[in-house]
């Protein structure tokens, strides 16, 4: 099997919430271990973990953007983190306006 080729970074596209269930969010603090808490779009933070198959193969900072599959118990709490962006993917989609977070509400969580 041949690897597809890319020369630049430009060519990679973001991928997109592909479940109805998965939501874009951006790491906001990292807990230790596997926990982050991350910001979804509606402005609420949720407490999320990286996924096993993730673990040790991707490294997640602070600002990154990740799609987040909520659990389906406390799903208003608590998610797994599926996937994290690329610093230019995350660039595509703050230029096509799919990143506008709306502002914390206050005793919000």
């Amino acid at each position: 099997m041949d690897k597809r080729k890319i020369i630049n970074e430009s060519q990679i596209r973001p991928r997109l919430p592909n479940r109805a269930s998965e939501v874009l969010g951006i790491a906001e603090k990292l807990l230790g271990y596997d926990r982050i808490l991350v910001r979804y779009l509606d402005g609420f933070t949720r407490l999320c973990r990286i996924r096993d198959k993730m673990k040790r193969r991707v490294w997640l900072r602070v600002n990154d953007v990740d799609i987040v599959d909520p659990w389906n118990f406390q799903a208003t709490k608590r998610g797994d983190i599926t996937y994290r962006d690329r610093q230019n993917q995350a660039d595509q989609l703050r230029n096509n306006d799919y990143l506008k977070i709306v502002p914390t509400l206050k005793g919000a969580s």
